[in-house]
């Protein structure tokens, strides 16, 4: 089991945990505070959905980043932690749209008198600490991502190889293993509110979300597992599918802006859906580049590299009794 072992790396999971453990104390409490206040004819309006479901979300994104603090640095993969940097920045932008959203949620329904007095002033000074807590974050992960990428960049040195070449084939993979993790969470955050506040479950539309919520996963670890095995028919097949979930997110998108009977039912949700449906977007056009960029590198010697076991520093090999065996690297590998 990996353990930071350098002053950089156990900074950057201490930050990464603090932030965590601040920021997840006070959405919990907004949580349970919205919660309790609301009345039971609220059942049926959909803010009261939309909130527990937006807030379970943001709970859900922080545990998340947490694994990919562990496996960004259990695999030394730099692009990972840097990309956890922009995460970050990701978490900022839906804290204030957040704030912004549970404000409305809660007017309209102490305008329909179906919420307690109060939740807004008791919720308010929470929701404004958490992006000012997630902005220092970000800092500070930004600082020791730095002195992490120095410290990595030496060891993937002596593991991989002087050769220039060799060396952007495997950034190119690291780069690809990484917004693969990052795909993730972003659909798996569309599809969760999507499910919860828009579809109605007598529809088919509802079982067909659903049931795209396993496929998605089998598909990113087939990605993964394509590419360190240096599959062509089965990355050509996974970008064909890639293709096919951008023209599904597009369709969303313009479907939540088209004017007709169903706009109204995207209200709710509308900011933050057209939040994560636009970086989906956006990780999967990088996503389809870097994944032809990596089929264009089979067969040129990466395969070695990153079919065994990750990188390990001379004190990681020294703790394993490994000082005179080269082993083969995962470094980046799909977890």
């Amino acid at each position: 089991m990996y353990k930071p072992n350098s002053t950089w790396t156990w900074a950057f999971v201490g930050v990464s945990v603090v932030q965590a453990a601040i920021a997840l104390g006070f959405e919990a409490f907004c949580f349970a505070e919205f919660q309790t206040n609301l009345r039971n004819s609220a059942g049926t309006e959909n803010e009261s959905k939309t909130i527990p479901t937006f807030l379970a979300l943001y709970i859900f994104g922080f545990l998340y980043q947490l694994l990919l603090v562990y496996d960004a640095l259990r695999l030394k993969n730099t692009i990972q932690i840097i990309g956890l940097c922009i995460y970050n920045v990701g978490l900022l932008v839906y804290a204030a749209v957040q704030m912004d959203q549970i404000q409305e949620a809660v007017t309209n329904l102490e305008r329909e008198n179906k919420i307690g007095p109060g939740v807004w002033s008791a919720e308010r000074p929470f929701l404004i600490a958490i992006p000012c807590i997630i902005g220092l974050g970000t800092v500070l992960l930004t600082v020791i991502a730095w002195k992490l990428y120095d410290e990595f960049a030496w060891t993937i040195y002596k593991h991989i190889s002087a050769d220039l070449r060799m060396k952007r084939r495997y950034l190119t993979f690291q780069i690809y293993i990484a917004l693969l993790k990052f795909d993730f969470f972003f659909f798996l955050g569309f599809t969760i509110q999507f499910v919860v506040v828009v579809v109605d479950t007598t529809n088919v539309e509802f079982y067909l979300t659903i049931a795209a919520i396993p496929v998605n996963i089998i598909i990113l670890i087939l990605a993964g597992l394509f590419t360190r095995r240096e599959n062509r028919l089965g990355m050509l097949s996974i970008i064909t599918l890639y293709f096919a979930g951008l023209a599904y997110f597009l369709f969303k998108l313009v479907r939540m802006y088209q004017a007709g009977p169903r706009r109204e039912t995207y209200d709710p949700v509308r900011r933050p859906l057209t939040t994560f449906a636009v970086i989906t977007v956006i990780l999967l056009i990088l996503t389809i580049v870097n994944a032809c960029m990596c089929m264009a590198n089979f067969g040129k010697g990466l395969k070695p590299h990153i079919a065994g076991r990750k990188v390990e520093s001379e004190e990681e090999k020294l703790a394993n009794g490994n000082m005179t065996e080269m082993p083969n690297y995962n470094y980046g590998g799909y977890a």
